[in-house]
C-alpha cells in the first residue's frame, strides 16, 4: 500500500511538471516596481512571447510556469523600460557622425576641434554641433572670422546646442545666397556694425539647410544604429522623435523589420506640406516597434538664443522679445486641421507668449473633442494665469535637465519676477495630472537617469544651488518614474501596451545597479542600467 501511493505521488508530481506551461523567460529574486495603478511591487517577471505573462512572487510563478531560461538578479531592482517623451534620436545619431561641440568652454576650443576634426576627417563641408556660448567666460555670441580666416573656401555650420542657432562661415553663406540685407521672419540674422556676424537664429538657418549636403542611405543607417546603441545603454526601449521627414520614418519602420533597430519609436512628422498632406490622409500608423500619428510643429525658438517668443521684453536684452517661428495664424490653422484628423499636435513652446498662443489655439480647436492628449513640448515659460490651460487634457511634455543647465542665467533673460513661472514641472503636474519626461537629446545628454535626478533634486552635478533650483516645482520620486514610463506611454496612447511591468504588456523592462527609489539622490547620475530587454529579448 505505501508502495502504490509511493508510485501514485511521484507519478502526480510528474503530472503536475508536465502540465506547467513553458514561457520563454523568468526573472526572479528581484526588487521589481511594477508602476502599475497601484505602484505595486513584485520578485518575479514570467516572459513568452515578447510579452509578460506573470508579476509575482517566484513560489506561484512555479507552480505554473516552467522555463526555457532562467534569470536570478540577486535582489537588484528591475523598472518598466525606460521611455524618452521628447527627444531627436536620429539628430542624436547624425551628431556622431559632425565635430562634437558639447562641453567647450571658448570659442578657441571650437575652432581647434573643426580643425582638428578636419584633419582626421576631411569634408567639403564641415558641420558640427553643441556650442553654448553661456558656458563660456565672455557669454557673448561669437562671430565668423577666425572661421574665414581658417576656412576660406570650406563652407562651415556650426548648430548651438539648443538647434535654434547656427555659426555659420562666409562661404557658408555665399553658398545659400544670405546678404547683409536678406530678411527672414521669424528668427535673426545678427548683425553688428552692420555687417553679418555668422550667428543666425531659427528661421534663417533654413537657407544653410537647403545648401548642407544630404547624408546618404548608409550614413543614415549608421545614424539611426549609432543613437540606438547609445539609448539602449542607458535603459530607454521607446523614444519619441521630435520631428522627422517620412523617408526617415520609413527607413526606421524598414530597419526595424528586418531586425536590425530593436528600439521603439514614437515618430512625430516634422511640419511640412508634403508630410501633412501624406500622413493625415494616410491615417495613424502603428507596429509594435513605430507609432506614427503625431505632428511636430514649432511655436517659438530656445530661451538660451534669445528666440523664446516672451509678452514683455527680455531682461537682459532691451527691447527684444524673441520671435515665433510660426506665426500665430498658422499655427491656429495647423490645429484646425489636425483636429479634424486622428493626429496628435505637439508644439514647441519656450516663451509665455508662445505658450499662450499654443494653449489658446489647442483649447479652440479641440472643443467637443475627447482624449485628444495633444502636448505642448517643453511648457517651459508660464504667466500664472496661464496654466489653468492644462486642466482641459492637454498634456506637459517637459525635460528636467532643461532646468539644470538654464538655471544660471534663466534670471537674467526673465527677471526675478518672471522666473517664478519657468520650469513650473509640479505645478504643470498638478493641473495636468500627468506630466511627460524627456531629455531633448542632444541639446542634452541621453542619460535618463539626468533627468530623474534634475526631476527630484533640481540641482547640477556638484549639487548646486544648496537646498536646489526654484524646489517648489520638483518632482517626487514615484511622479518621475511615472513620468519616465507610464505617462510617457499614455501620452503617446500606448499605455495598454507599455509603460508598467504588467500581464498582456510588452516585456520591456530595465534591471538597474542600485534602487532608484531608496538610494541617495545624489548616486543616481551614477546609476547603469545593466541589462536592458526589448520584448523579452536582452538587448543589453
Amino acid at each position: 500500500m505505501n508502495k502504490l501511493l509511493f508510485y501514485f505521488l511521484i507519478t502526480l508530481l510528474f503530472a503536475s511538471c508536465n502540465s506547467k506551461e513553458e514561457v520563454d523567460l523568468i526573472v526572479f529574486n528581484a526588487n521589481v516596481y511594477t508602476v502599475d495603478a497601484n505602484f505595486s511591487k513584485a520578485t518575479s517577471i514570467a516572459v513568452k512571447d515578447g510579452k509578460i505573462v506573470a508579476v509575482a512572487d517566484i513560489e506561484d510563478i512555479n507552480q505554473k510556469y516552467k522555463a526555457k531560461k532562467e534569470l536570478d538578479v540577486e535582489g537588484k531592482t528591475i523598472v518598466p523600460g525606460l521611455i524618452d517623451a521628447h527627444c531627436h534620436f536620429y539628430g542624436l545619431g547624425l551628431t556622431q557622425q559632425v565635430v562634437d561641440l558639447v562641453g567647450t568652454s571658448s570659442f578657441d576650443e571650437i575652432v581647434d576641434k573643426v580643425v582638428a576634426f578636419q584633419k582626421e576627417n576631411p569634408t567639403n563641408f564641415i558641420q558640427g554641433r553643441g556650442w553654448d556660448q553661456n558656458d563660456w567666460e565672455v557669454k557673448e555670441f561669437p562671430t565668423k572670422d577666425k572661421l574665414d580666416e581658417l576656412f576660406p573656401d570650406t563652407p562651415i555650420a556650426l548648430e548651438r546646442v539648443d538647434g535654434h542657432a547656427y555659426l555659420v562661415n562666409q562661404k557658408a553663406l555665399d553658398l545659400a545666397g544670405i546678404t547683409a540685407s536678406t530678411e527672414i521672419e521669424g528668427g535673426e540674422i545678427v548683425k553688428k556694425d552692420g555687417k553679418i556676424t555668422g550667428v543666425l537664429v531659427d528661421n534663417p538657418q533654413r537657407m544653410i539647410d537647403a545648401v548642407i549636403p544630404q547624408p546618404n542611405r548608409a550614413t543614415q543607417i549608421q545614424a539611426l544604429k549609432d543613437a540606438e546603441r547609445l539609448c539602449l545603454d542607458y535603459g530607454l526601449t521607446t523614444v519619441n522623435d521630435a520631428g522627422l521627414y517620412k523617408s526617415t520614418i520609413e527607413l526606421i519602420d524598414s530597419l526595424q523589420n528586418a531586425g536590425e533597430l530593436a528600439i521603439r519609436v514614437y515618430a512625430m512628422v516634422s511640419n511640412t506640406k508634403e508630410n501633412l498632406d501624406y500622413y493625415l490622409d494616410k491615417g495613424i500608423i502603428k507596429t509594435d516597434r513605430l507609432n506614427v500619428r503625431s505632428v511636430k510643429v514649432y511655436g517659438d525658438g530656445a530661451l538660451g538664443s534669445r528666440g523664446a517668443a516672451l509678452r514683455e521684453p527680455y531682461s537682459d536684452k532691451e527691447g527684444h522679445f524673441g520671435a515665433m517661428i510660426t506665426p500665430v495664424d498658422q499655427i491656429e490653422g495647423l490645429a484646425e486641421r489636425i483636429a479634424a484628423s486622428e493626429y496628435q499636435m505637439n508644439t514647441h513652446a519656450i516663451g509665455d507668449s508662445a505658450n499662450i498662443v499654443v494653449l489658446r489655439a489647442y483649447k479652440k480647436a479641440l472643443e467637443g473633442k475627447q482624449d485628444r492628449r495633444w502636448k505642448v513640448e517643453h511648457a517651459q515659460v508660464i504667466s500664472e494665469a496661464d496654466f489653468d490651460y492644462f486642466e482641459n487634457g492637454i498634456i506637459p511634455s517637459i525635460q528636467p535637465t532643461h532646468a539644470t543647465s538654464d538655471m544660471y542665467w534663466a534670471e537674467d533673460r526673465l527677471g526675478e519676477e518672471r522666473v517664478q513661472g519657468a520650469y513650473a514641472f509640479k505645478t504643470l503636474l498638478d493641473k495636468a495630472g500627468t506630466v511627460a519626461l524627456g531629455t531633448d537629446f542632444p541639446v542634452e545628454r541621453v542619460s535618463p537617469f539626468l533627468t530623474f535626478y534634475a526631476a527630484v533634486a533640481r540641482q547640477d552635478l556638484e549639487k548646486y544651488p544648496e537646498g536646489g533650483f526654484q524646489m517648489k516645482d520638483a518632482l517626487s520620486r514615484e511622479e518621475t518614474l511615472k513620468g519616465m514610463t507610464i505617462w510617457a506611454a499614455h501620452s503617446n496612447f500606448e499605455e495598454g501596451e507599455k509603460g508598467s511591468i504588467e500581464v498582456g504588456k510588452f516585456a520591456d523592462f530595465v534591471i538597474l545597479s542600485d534602487d532608484i527609489m531608496t538610494m541617495p539622490v545624489d548616486g543616481i547620475p551614477n546609476l547603469k542600467a545593466e541589462q536592458v530587454f526589448v520584448g523579452g529579448n536582452q538587448v543589453k
